[in-house]
Order: C-alpha cells, then sequence, then structure tokens
C-alpha cells in the first residue's frame, strides 16, 4: 500500500482556513512538531483563495500544488462559515462544496506521499440541530450546488446541513478506491462550540448568543481550539493508522448526553 512510514519524517499537510481559529491552532501545531503546513485562506496564509466559488476552490487547489512541488501527504479541510452567517449560499458552497473539493482536488498527489491522510471538520451540529437530515444535505450530497444553495435559506440551518453532508462525504469515499485503495486514510472530527472568532460572533449573535450558550456541555465550558487540533493531528498522524471513515467526536460530551444510544 502506498505511503508506509514510520511517521517520524517531515510531513508536507495543506490546511484550509489556517488563518483563524481551529486552522490555525492546527498549523501551529504542526509547525511545533516539526511538520510544514500550507495555509489556505483569506487572508494571512500561504495562498489566499476563496473556497466559496469554482474559481477560488481551482486557485486553492493550483496554489497548494505549486507550493508544495507536488509532494504533499496530508490534507486538512477546516475553512467554514458558521451559522451567524446571513447568507446560508455562503455557508453550504464554503462548509461542504468547498470542503470536497479541496479534498478530491488534492486526492491524486496525496497518493504518493508518506502515511498519507486527510481530515474533514464537521460539527456536533450535524448530529444535534434538528432537521439538518433533509432535502439540503442530500443536495450537497448529489453534488448540486445550485439547489442546495437554493435550499439554505438560513445560516443555521444551512450550518447543520453542511456539515452532515461533509460527515457522510467522508463516511461514503473514505473506503473506495479512490481513498484507501489507494493508500489514503480519510477521517472526520466533529467539534463542539469551541472558543474561535466564528463562536464569538455567535455568542455575539442577538438570537444565536442564549442559545449557544445554554448548550449543555457536560465536562462545562467551551472547548479550546488547541483540544480540537490535537485531535485532527492524531487523526493525521500514525497512531490513527487503522481510523478509515471516523467521525471523531471531540464536543465535551454534548453529542454523547443527547444522543447515548447513537452508533
Amino acid at each position: 500500500m502506498t505511503g508506509s512510514t514510520t511517521g517520524t519524517a517531515r510531513r508536507t499537510v495543506a490546511l484550509s482556513g489556517s488563518a483563524s481559529g481551529i486552522g490555525r491552532a492546527v498549523r501551529e501545531r504542526l509547525e511545533r512538531g516539526g511538520q510544514r503546513a500550507i495555509g489556505v485562506d483569506l487572508r494571512d496564509a500561504d495562498v489566499l483563495a476563496d473556497l466559496g466559488t469554482p474559481a477560488g476552490r481551482a486557485a486553492a487547489t493550483d496554489g497548494v500544488l505549486q507550493a508544495c512541488g507536488r509532494s504533499l501527504d496530508a490534507v486538512v479541510a477546516c475553512a467554514g462559515l458558521g451559522p451567524e452567517h446571513e447568507d446560508g449560499a455562503a455557508i453550504v458552497s464554503v462548509n461542504y462544496f468547498g470542503a470536497v473539493a479541496f479534498l478530491e482536488g488534492l486526492r491524486g498527489v496525496l497518493g504518493a506521499g508518506r502515511a498519507p491522510a486527510a481530515v474533514a471538520v464537521s460539527s456536533n451540529s450535524a448530529t444535534l440541530s434538528p432537521g439538518a437530515d433533509g432535502p439540503l444535505a442530500a443536495a450537497c450530497l448529489a453534488g448540486d450546488e445550485a439547489e442546495a444553495r437554493r435550499l439554505a435559506v438560513d445560516g443555521t440551518g444551512a450550518y447543520a446541513a453542511s456539515k452532515l453532508a461533509l460527515a457522510r462525504f467522508v463516511r461514503r469515499a473514505a473506503t473506495a478506491a479512490a481513498w484507501a485503495g489507494a493508500g489514503i486514510r480519510l477521517n472526520a472530527v466533529a467539534p463542539g462550540a469551541t472558543l474561535t472568532p466564528l463562536l464569538q460572533r455567535g455568542l455575539d449573535h442577538p438570537r444565536l448568543g442564549a442559545a449557544i450558550r445554554g448548550f449543555p456541555i457536560p465536562l462545562g465550558g467551551f472547548g479550546e481550539p488547541d483540544r480540537i487540533a490535537s485531535a485532527i493531528a492524531f487523526l493525521l498522524g500514525p497512531d490513527a493508522g487503522f481510523c478509515c471513515g471516523s467521525v471523531l467526536f471531540v464536543d465535551g460530551g454534548s453529542d454523547a448526553l443527547l444522543r447515548p444510544d447513537a452508533l
């Protein structure tokens, strides 16, 4: 199988959403560990691109390939818009279609990487938001961006549905010949409320703020970005070498509390 390694060699990782929040924490953790991170974001990144548009997705892929010299070991699709964003269509374009395009656009070069792995950042909103599993998520998974954008009438619903679709994409694609068959491990994390600029905008929102503060978190308080980054680093690394198509909840116990029998 392609890409065997001891896990100690310096690896090159492409990372979307690298300028802030969880993405920034991932970059810092990778670089502290001696890895090379190629960041993609709207600002303060190695590659400047907007994953909400087809042209931006192409620019992101081309920019990473140029920066890495077509030698890439891992990909993290972290860029996303939160539920407080007023444009639901933009949310699904970035959170689902942008993330999938980033993963798929770099999959080919990953196949030649060292212990190649990819991680998508979903959310526990995917399972805990009523109505997430509906026509919008289905349109995303069908690859119909125009229909998904039409159905994305509000930020909260668009966020949950896009993150559910992303987790299902990971589950469905991970075992395929193009991923597992090529030696590339594809997994996802599902964070809960994490202290990032995105969460702060939600807390400041006149409608969403109270709901976010009142959401049950058994371990108490909001998560720290580096805790999510550590889970992502685990899934990228050798200790997760037998993980394929997993969705790792890193949410302080919220999903377990509210869905104790869901497996």
